[in-house]
């Protein structure tokens, strides 16, 4: 999971992207980076002008001359990095840029390919010299050894030879292009801003970019989609639309995206995450609903913030059948990154210590009922339950707005091996509970999962993690020696 942005005919195009890179901050906390293209002074010649750094968009952009001495140009890309696996490099840090016979060019790349190590082999067989060890860089290579005879066939000719996810931003001399893999697993969308020179045009990953920057929601880049922005567009208003694979129909959308990673208050894939994420919430209390007691209250909360939403739907559903009600029993510190996406278990384990704490009068001597989107490796479910049960409540009740997490994602999300996922660990649900140190656990039905999320014409959905059913081949040695964004 990576955040990135496009932005193309804006005066200010870095500070555009540097304002969504804020709003997908949620995307990647690891590192940040914003590539723009200018002409040079006195010769007109393109540059590209380059900032990059480890830590959130507000450390990396700190100094704010950056804007006006480097990231000049009227287009800009930009990358919030999330590394799935291997060591944080500085060389890995997107976007990418090179120059070669087709002119500048930068990508950045959200997601995960499955044939990396095949095509890694190959490229280096024929004596492509790798500087980093990320599956992005592929593209790079690929695009740059094309021998098609216009860029956006070099485009097409290299990301059709990738397998995987992959939603990408490029910027070059000839303007600027999105695309998204045919199965569509990771989000894109397209955003429109006036100004006083026309409109200025925004791809990101989720609308909530666009939002920030008062910016009109167009539609999504569409599935098996290569978008070119350029002059044409400028003048009339018009995208250039190109396909990556004329045989495919339907998509293959990351389901983890309305469950866990989006921003609640985003539009992805055509749909609000809002609305999904209640339903999840309903679906999980007509089939798992807590009943109260003559003598104990049920208090149903969250796990902020991605819990959010969903509890909400489970607490209104809850309560036409039992006495309870919702309350902000769990109080987060926004100081604290997500800890979902801290590297290594340590630092995970006391990221949660220092995110969350409790509001004793509202637990004490009551049955809670804790919604959360999900349990990957139970670090987090076990920790809060501890917790918790700090504030003596009767009892601990844990909801899970998902399906058990079974499988390995291959496709981006950092769940990548089977013996790290808690669900393969125990025979059945209580024994989960017993670890986790709940009085009940239960867990959203894929039937009840599927029925929660929008099914337009076309619209189908990846559920790997939870069927074991991938929609691409992986090869599984794939994240074992590189990292992949």
């Amino acid at each position: 999971m990576c955040g990135i942005v496009g932005v193309f005919n804006h005066p200010q195009a870095a500070v555009l992207s540097y304002y969504a890179l804020h709003a997908l901050q949620h995307r990647g906390q690891e590192a940040s980076g914003i590539v723009t293209l200018y002409e040079e002074d006195g010769t007109g010649k393109p540059r590209f002008g380059i900032h990059k750094g480890e830590g959130l968009v507000l450390d990396v952009f700190g100094e704010h001359d950056v804007f006006t001495k480097t990231l000049r140009g009227r287009s800009a890309i930009g990358h919030n990095r999330y590394s799935t696996t291997g060591s944080n490099s500085l060389a890995n840090i997107q976007p990418f840029q090179f120059n070669y016979t087709g002119g500048l060019f930068a990508l950045a790349h959200n997601g995960n390919l499955t044939n990396t190590k095949e095509l890694r082999n190959q490229l280096k067989d024929d004596g492509a010299i790798f500087q980093t060890t990320t599956d992005s860089e592929i593209f790079m290579h690929l695009i740059a050894r094309s021998k098609q005879p216009t860029q956006i066939d070099q485009i097409r000719e290299a990301i059709r030879t990738t397998q995987g996810a992959y939603s990408l931003v490029m910027l070059s001399e000839h303007g600027l292009f999105a695309a998204r893999d045919p199965h569509g697993f990771r989000p894109l969308c397209i955003g429109r801003l006036k100004h006083d020179d026309g409109y200025a045009y925004i791809v990101a990953s989720e609308s909530c970019a666009l939002d920030i920057l008062s910016a009109e929601y167009v539609r999504d880049v569409e599935h098996n989609e290569i978008l070119e922005l350029n002059e044409h567009t400028i003048r009339t208003g018009e995208f250039t639309s190109h396909f990556i694979d004329s045989s495919m129909e339907h998509s293959s959308h990351c389901i983890f995206e309305y469950v866990y990673f989006s921003r609640p208050d985003s539009k992805i894939f055509g749909h609000n995450v809002d609305k999904v994420r209640r339903r999840l919430g309903k679906n999980l209390a007509e089939e798992s609903p807590v009943e109260a007691t003559d003598d104990t209250k049920v208090v149903v909360i969250a796990v902020p913030d991605s819990g959010n939403t969903a509890t909400l739907g489970y607490a209104r559903v809850n309560e036409k059948r039992f006495p309870s009600r919702f309350e902000i029993g769990l109080i987060r510190s926004h100081y604290i990154g997500r800890t979902f996406i801290a590297p290594g278990q340590n630092k995970r384990e006391f990221k949660v210590k220092a995110k969350f704490n409790v509001v004793r009068g509202v637990l004490e001597g009551n049955r809670v009922v804790v919604v959360d989107d999900s349990i990957v490796r139970g670090t987090t479910s076990k920790s809060l339950v501890n917790l918790i049960r700090e504030a003596k409540p009767t009892e601990v009740h844990l909801r899970i707005t998902s399906p058990p997490v079974r499988f390995p994602c291959m496709y981006g999300m950092d769940f990548p091996s089977r013996e790290e996922l808690i669900a393969n660990h125990h025979d059945s649900v209580e024994s989960i509970a017993a670890e986790l140190g709940a009085d009940s656990l239960q867990y959203l039905s894929v039937e009840g999962l599927m029925e929660a999320v929008p099914h337009d014409h076309g619209i189908g959905y990846c559920t790997a993690c939870f069927t074991g059913t991938y929609p691409v081949e992986i090869d599984v040695t794939a994240g074992k020696n590189v990292t992949e964004e």
